[in-house]
């Protein structure tokens, strides 16, 4: 069954990539003149990355991963998407920045990639599509270096209980999964694509204590009242920043965290 909600997810995700790299939100003629698509977030967190190998899991069509070379990185990056990849390799050598790009589903990777990296990057959106965040864990230690560190950005699972109109729909501990078949995406909800796709839910005790199993060492978990899109349209403004904030000051609900862990 977990094969199904694979090729279903492949499949939704290769026909929104033209869709996203074409959306302001990704802005893909800006990132070609220079301009990084990191946040100032994950930039100060990971620190230097300078001649470092770099693991990006799902990583999209490769903007992050190729920011992150831009830096000085060894980069590698991996998507379930072959849309997604064949784009990401075509971004590589349009704006000549070296890049390894593989697609592969995430649970499939040890079978076709054999290397240790010293630091493995996830960020916004990614832990929904994990079916098995015990066997996620078990990836990471496998592809870590002893000393390499994990990092992620994404958004908090407390505001999966919401849809994107801002109702509690879901329940915090359902671990799914759950199928959405809703039009849209989240550059566009108006645009004309449909599918199915199945997600999973996983709290911050989830990440946290499947990384502990795995005898990483938690560095850091921090919270933050904002985030990087319009998650809840309607019910959110910029800030100065370029942040997305909840309009209603009364409503203070983490929108994003930020977690670092040592091998």
């Amino acid at each position: 069954m977990v094969k199904n909600y694979v090729k279903a997810n492949k499949k939704w995700w290769d026909s929104v990539t033209q869709i996203h790299s074409s959306s302001k939100l990704y802005d893909l003629s800006k990132f070609k003149k220079g301009t990084t698509s990191l946040q100032p977030l994950e930039i100060n967190e990971v620190g230097d990355v300078k001649g470092k190998t770099l693991l990006h899991l799902m990583c999209h069509f490769g903007m992050d991963t190729l920011s992150w070379a831009r830096k000085g990185a060894i980069v590698t990056g991996v998507d379930l998407s072959s849309d997604s990849i064949a784009l990401a390799k075509k971004l590589s050598i349009e704006i000549r920045t070296p890049a390894t790009f593989i697609c592969k589903d995430i649970y499939e990777l040890p079978k076709v990639l054999n290397q240790k990296f010293d630091i493995i990057f996830m960020s916004y959106g990614v832990l929904l599509w994990l079916s098995d965040i015990e066997e996620w864990a078990k990836i990471i230690n496998h592809f870590l270096k002893k000393g390499g560190v994990l990092y992620i950005v994404e958004l908090h699972p407390f505001t999966n209980m919401f849809d994107s109109e801002f109702k509690l729909s879901y329940q915090y501990f359902d671990k799914g999964p759950f199928t959405d078949d809703s039009p849209g995406t989240y550059t566009d909800w108006n645009a004309d694509i449909k599918g199915t796709t199945h997600q999973w839910g996983h709290t911050l005790g989830d990440v946290i204590n499947s990384l502990i199993n795995e005898g990483l060492k938690i560095e850091f978990l921090h919270e933050f009242s904002y985030t990087m899109y319009d998650q809840f349209p309607g019910f959110m403004k910029k800030n100065k920043k370029g942040q997305y904030v909840l309009r209603d000051k009364k409503i203070q609900i983490p929108l994003l965290f930020s977690l670092k862990a040592t091998k």
